[in-house]
């Protein structure tokens, strides 16, 4: 008895509706994951760039131009630049890593929008024999960047070098603006034919450099505004007019920091599509049309219907479809001397009509066992076989069944 009743229940409805509920919102879940990963990501993983809090990232002066009120985007995608009075400056922070390919592809994006190309100086690398710590970039050495992150087409020929020396405060000028700037000991420096020195070092080459031909920009050495600059208020400050300076030289009336080189993009996609607006709401009503579908399926009205038979099992199913046939096939009239011969073989039998009659005798012997007023046996098989109409048939019909049903009682 104890395993029967284990086994009725072992199919529990509302068990099983909570495996499917459970099944339902992990599968939505995992496709939204997936769709919005790379936006879901914080990005703070000691690296240089925008989302970064470590020494080499970006985050302190994104977080301060936000502060000032700076029109700020976080860009994970790559976008054309369609014209317009505040035309944006795009900052690029490529690593030692990053292909010439995809600058170049960042920087023709932008037409003829302002960008500046700010080139990685630090590697890191992890901690010996410690677990590594969210966000912390672990120990650094300087590794002068590789002259093929800048596209040839664009900036000329350029080298890449560092200038000798403790750290020094120099003066620059930039869009007629004084600024007094702290330069790190061996900073980094770019030169090239092409380039128009903005900020230079001590030692020979610049800092800062502009190409002659266009709004773009090269910051050589990127602890002139990384987060490694605030690590004093001079140095922050600095940052922040160094970079204003230089949307200002651009007239450029936002700043866009791109995220696709450090892996952060988040191209556009049917599957994102779904997850965002305007499209969530048409995914929100399908999920619920979804749910719906299996509430009236989980609380219909009786049990599951059963096809029936299409020929049921029976006598009068037989006889049923027997005449359904006769009469599809309009051969009603064709039975009548059939159907007198039975009802007379039939009561004949039943009463013990004496032997060796014929047809008419035994028609008329049947009639002295009717009652008076009523027509008789002999009359209507003789009338029934000429019948000239399905109603005449079904009247002269009804009749003998009626007489059977007297004569012999059997309903």
């Amino acid at each position: 008895m104890s395993g029967a009743g284990a086994s009725e229940k072992a199919f529990d409805p509302r068990l099983i509706g909570g495996v499917i509920a459970i099944g339902l919102i992990a599968f939505v879940a995992l496709w939204a994951l997936i769709a919005l990963g790379p936006q879901l990501k914080s990005g703070n993983d000691g690296k240089g760039h925008a989302l970064s809090r470590g020494a080499p990232g970006f985050a302190a002066i994104v977080d301060l131009a936000e502060r000032a009120g700076a029109d700020v985007e976080l860009r994970r995608r790559i976008e054309r630049w369609r014209g317009g009075e505040w035309q944006p400056l795009l900052i690029l922070t490529p690593t030692h890593e990053a292909l010439p390919g995809e600058v170049a592809g960042l920087i023709d994006a932008q037409g003829e929008a302002p960008v500046l190309v700010v080139l990685p100086k630090w590697r890191t690398m992890p901690m010996l024999g410690e677990a590594p710590k969210p966000g912390w970039s672990g120990p650094a050495f300087p590794v002068p960047p590789p002259g093929r992150l800048l596209p040839e087409a664009r900036f000329g020929t350029v080298e890449t070098g560092t200038s000798s020396g403790a750290a020094t405060r120099v003066r620059a000028d930039i869009a007629g603006r004084p600024i007094d700037l702290t330069l790190p000991a061996g900073v980094q420096t770019v030169t090239g034919d092409d380039l128009e020195t903005l900020v230079a070092a001590p030692g020979g080459g610049a800092v800062l450099a502009r190409a002659r031909d266009a709004d773009l920009y090269i910051l050589a050495d990127p602890d002139l505004i990384d987060n490694l600059a605030f690590a004093s208020r001079d140095g922050a400050r600095g940052a922040a007019l160094l970079l204003d300076a230089i949307a200002e030289d651009a007239n450029a009336g936002a700043l866009v920091f791109d995220l696709t080189l450090a892996g952060f993009g988040g191209q556009k996609s049917l599957l994102r599509f779904a997850f965002v607006p305007p499209f969530i709401g048409i995914t929100l009503c399908l999920l619920a049309a979804a749910l719906l579908a299996l509430w009236q399926v989980w609380v219909r009205f009786g049990p599951a219907l059963r096809p029936s038979r299409a020929i049921p099992v029976s006598k009068a199913a037989l006889i049923a479809n027997s005449a359904e046939l006769i009469a599809r096939a309009g051969r009603e009239l064709e039975g009548a001397g059939a159907y007198v011969q039975g009802q007379r073989r039939a009561i004949a039998r039943r009463l013990h009509a004496p032997s060796g009659l014929d047809e008419r005798e035994t028609d008329s012997w049947i009639d002295r066992h009717l009652s008076a007023g009523r027509d008789s046996f002999s009359a209507i098989a003789r009338r029934l076989p000429l019948a000239r109409s399905s109603h005449e048939f079904l009247a002269d019909a009804q009749a003998l069944h009626d007489i059977r049903k007297d004569l012999l009682r059997d309903g």
